[in-house]
């Protein structure tokens, strides 16, 4: 792992490549948020689509994950990150882009949505793995707590901030607009990414190349270790139901709350607000409490507080739809700190792609899975039992977290850099 610059006394942010990493990040991430409540809306307003119909645009947003999640990891690391991060964005910013030119014609279907959103769902794939592995080649390994949580909270100012607009823009303009928004933010991270100095390392190229030997090198890692284990079918059952979720959640504050854009943009940024607070406090919180047992605590407030979604309605019952995104938001920041820390911490160099790739075809792998049910389940009992089945679902997840040997570990485990991926866990309590 090559080190470019050491830590010093005011922290990463010190750091230049790591500051234009993290911006590149946050700009992207406004975009996307911003795309998540303009392609619904696009369709429901626009297109007058079904509840099924959104749904499908969820499903295929991260059907990639399915279809390649696995390879990907392997192909990945035979590939220098950084390249492949700005290809990413590039590819988003021309799928998504089509979106806006059909509109001003009038020429936009359901169809083009759904091939745009797979399109930017498979290189969202490459995206994702290479900026989870990049960040070990940037930073030292003992800095990756504090690397996470600060791009989590440059992240979680991202989600703040990108509802309240995407609801203004669809109000004063149109979804195809908020669209253009998030196209032309994927050209800005790709600027950003591309002014980073750090000369990275070519990737290590074994003499035998082996697609399928070097995807069950990802799995026996992830399966043969305990924590990554857990942390890995956690993320399967969160994924399920919170897709679920999130596959019917804009059509059911539409149709059943009877909400406006801007009110649904407005009641989401207040919401996300506890993102920020999560991704602050995380660090403290895996020092003080015990990176282990607070995650396991964490997973349980979050189920409990997903409770509160199907109870959301007009008038003073709105709160409920505030706490539950204001603590799930915050929960969700923690878990994810601490859960790349220890994944990045166990993980060998020259296998983080393919351990990443692993975990995020157990996570995204679901998601679809959970978006199309949704779609079936509530054009069959409706919205809000849909919304109750979710949430119990993922109080349910907890348990993956609660019966594994994380509740014990106080700290992280020592670095696992081995050859080979040998499953290791060292529990210091």
């Amino acid at each position: 792992m090559l080190i470019t610059e050491r830590r010093v006394q005011k922290g990463l942010l010190r750091h230049r490549d790591f500051r234009h990493l993290c911006a590149a990040n946050a700009i992207s991430k406004v975009g996307t948020g911003i795309s998540n409540l303009a392609m619904p809306l696009l369709a429901l307003i626009a297109l007058h689509a079904s509840t099924f119909q959104v749904s499908m645009l969820n499903t295929l947003q991260t059907l990639a994950y399915l279809l390649i999640g696995l390879p990907a990891g392997a192909w990945c690391d035979r590939m220098r990150y950084r390249p492949v991060l700005m290809a990413a964005d590039l590819g988003r910013a021309i799928a998504l882009g089509s979106i806006p030119i059909a509109a001003a014609f009038g020429i936009v279907t359901m169809w083009q949505l759904y091939l745009a959103v797979f399109v930017a769902g498979v290189l969202t794939v490459f995206f994702d793995l290479a900026h989870q592995s990049y960040l070990p080649r940037l930073v030292q390994r003992d800095d990756l707590v504090e690397g996470n949580a600060t791009m989590r909270a440059s992240m979680s100012i991202s989600a703040l901030i990108a509802p309240s607009l995407a609801g203004y823009l669809v109000q004063r303009f149109s979804a195809s607009v908020a669209i253009l928004v998030d196209a032309l933010s994927y050209l800005w991270s790709a600027t950003w990414l591309k002014t980073i100095r750090t000369i990275e390392p070519n990737p290590r190229r074994p003499a035998n190349r082996n697609l399928r030997s070097e995807i069950l090198d990802g799995l026996r890692l992830v399966f043969g270790n305990p924590i990554l284990r857990a942390i890995g079918l956690y993320n399967a059952m969160t994924s399920l139901c919170q897709s679920a979720y999130v596959a019917i959640a804009v059509v059911f504050l539409v149709r059943e709350v009877h909400l406006s854009a801007g009110t649904i943009g407005l009641l989401g940024s207040l919401g996300l607000a506890g993102a920020l607070i999560g991704a602050v406090l995380a660090r403290r919180l895996a020092v003080t409490v015990g990176a282990g047992r607070v995650l396991s605590v964490t997973a349980l407030v979050n189920g409990l507080a997903f409770l509160c979604y199907p109870l959301t309605d007009s008038g003073w019952r709105l709160a409920f739809y505030v706490v539950a995104t204001f603590v799930t938001s915050a929960c969700l920041m923690v878990v994810v700190v601490v859960q790349v820390s220890l994944q990045q911490t166990l993980c060998p160099d020259h296998l983080l792609g393919r351990m990443n790739a692993t975990i995020n075809f157990l996570y995204w792998g679901a998601a679809p899975l959970g978006s199309l049910a949704a779609g079936v389940v509530a054009e069959m009992i409706g919205l809000r039992p849909t919304l109750w089945l979710a949430a119990v679902g993922m109080l349910l997840a907890a348990g993956w977290l609660i019966v594994s040997p994380l509740p014990t570990m106080h700290h992280l485990p020592p670095v696992c850099d081995g050859p080979t991926p040998v499953a290791r866990y060292t529990a210091t309590k």
